[in-house]
């Protein structure tokens, strides 16, 4: 998903589609230089997922295209009921060996993501069954040999980078392209 928060974009009328559903995301954005910083290292790693720098609060989670305006209108809802926080990146973690994911840590913010996560996820039209609890954090390697993990891992063990979080913005995919911002959500309206 991609970097940066000072977009206000609004692409409804480009979004990709396949068919009657659209697959979207929802994410904060992680600023420069970090962003280009992280995103460069996972490609770095090998990793196959060109994925901007991001904290999760939605994963891939693939929906009708006529509730997309509900969609909004609760993610509208969502920003304007929480404040701006700061989100502070420090060090390194893993999933290892449930999964092979390297992800930079959430040191602080954890709440403020775990508390939008869930207002997001109450949207009936976004419920999806979770296959590990909720961890705020960015990968930076995934699916790749342990060697590289372990390279990333240790590469990125003193990282540090502090930033206001304003936002959270919404992607879409249509499975042929990379994803795409659709739309940025501002904290607290």
């Amino acid at each position: 998903m991609a970097g940066g928060v000072a977009r206000s974009v609004d692409r409804r009328g480009g979004a990709p589609v396949a068919g009657d559903t659209i697959q979207i995301g929802i994410a904060v954005d992680i600023p420069e230089p970090w962003g280009e910083l992280l995103t460069r290292r996972r490609v770095q790693a090998g990793d196959p997922q060109v994925v901007p720098a991001h904290v999760t609060l939605l994963g891939p989670t693939e929906i009708p295209v006529a509730v997309l305006p509900t969609v909004e209108e609760h993610l509208a809802t969502v920003a304007a009921a929480h404040l701006p926080f700061t989100l502070h990146l420090r060090g390194t973690g893993t999933f290892r060996p449930v999964t092979q994911v390297v992800f930079v840590a959430v040191a602080a913010g954890i709440s403020e993501c775990e508390l939008l996560a869930a207002a997001i996820n109450a949207a009936p039209e976004l419920y999806r069954e979770a296959r590990f609890p909720y961890h705020p954090h960015v990968t930076v390697a995934q699916d790749v040999a342990p060697e590289a993990l372990d390279r990333v891992y240790e590469d990125l063990a003193d990282f540090s980078a502090m930033f206001e979080v304003g936002a959270f913005t919404l992607f879409s995919h249509s499975g042929q392209t990379r994803w795409q911002p659709r739309r940025d959500f501002r904290l607290g309206g």
